[in-house]
């Protein structure tokens, strides 16, 4: 069931008032998942029935994603902004400290929440700043592709492409290493909602300097990649151990970048662990 909270964020217009949308179910200790860029948070359906068991999750749609509408007049998509964005949702969802996981900008999102002291543990799938120069340009020329596609594809192509598991293949393929696990209805909607994502293109303007350095000290931290991953190359889950020593560094077997229905019973797993 899905809700929408709105909160007042400082902006270079003074405070502005803002909404998100989120869902929110279970019992626990609070985990808030953050998807990635152009997603929405239904990506995170398949591992929500295993963790609602032992987490008060709460799965937010980003700025601009899904059914949360876009930032306010005065605030970027940067990473600066989005840490207070989220630290301002916290606050008015009464979340002190909650366990963070997320997934690509998610992940480097859920990390920037462990620097600040905003997350008491973050486990972090396919977390983006990682990259070399070339792999990062590499992964926004893809994404670029993936938007301008989604964005010229009529709705029943869409839809009929769908229908089947090579159909699925071709719209998502990129992301998930077995799409045919993705429900056609699904399927339709991320491609949507791709298309539709508002701030897609200044969120990755602004990832261009992005390079995550600082050591998240003090808290759990687990960097989980999956081995299929096409989009952040798993060589970048060795960098992040190297610039988070203490982190648990996690092999995901026969995942892709989005993790969580290629194999949802380890992701699950993944996530519960790291967030004890």
């Amino acid at each position: 069931m899905s809700a929408t909270v709105s909160f007042k964020v400082p902006t270079s217009h003074g405070p502005q008032s803002m909404t998100l949308s989120y869902a929110r179910v279970g019992t626990g200790e609070p985990l808030l998942l953050l998807h990635g860029i152009g997603h929405h948070r239904q990506v995170w359906d398949p591992v929500i029935p295993v963790l609602e068991g032992e987490r008060d999750v709460i799965a937010v749609d980003l700025p601009g994603c899904g059914e949360s509408p876009a930032l306010p007049d005065g605030l970027g998509h940067d990473l600066a902004s989005m840490s207070v964005v989220l630290g301002a949702l916290c606050e008015a969802l009464e979340l002190e400290r909650p366990h963070v996981a997320g997934n690509s900008l998610g992940g480097l999102l859920a990390l920037d929440l462990g620097c600040a002291n905003l997350a008491r543990s973050v486990t972090a799938l396919s977390p983006a700043g990682f990259w070399s120069q070339m792999e990062r340009q590499y992964a926004f020329t893809v994404l670029t592709g993936m938007r301008r596609t989604a964005e010229r594809m009529p709705l029943p192509l869409v839809e009929w492409l769908s229908r089947s598991a090579a159909g699925r293949a071709t719209l998502t393929s990129t992301i998930y290493a077995r799409p045919g696990r993705r429900s056609p209805e699904s399927v339709v909607a991320e491609t949507v909602g791709l298309a539709r994502a508002e701030g897609f293109f200044e969120t990755l303007r602004s990832g261009r300097e992005v390079q995550f350095t600082d050591d998240v000290s003090g808290i759990p931290v687990t960097v989980a990649w999956g081995s299929k991953d096409r989009l952040l190359i798993p060589r970048q889950g060795v960098r992040a151990k190297r610039i988070i020593p203490r982190a648990r560094l996690v092999r995901l077997p026969g995942c892709g970048h989005v993790p969580m229905s290629d194999d949802p019973a380890l992701v699950a797993r993944v996530l519960l662990d790291g967030s004890r």
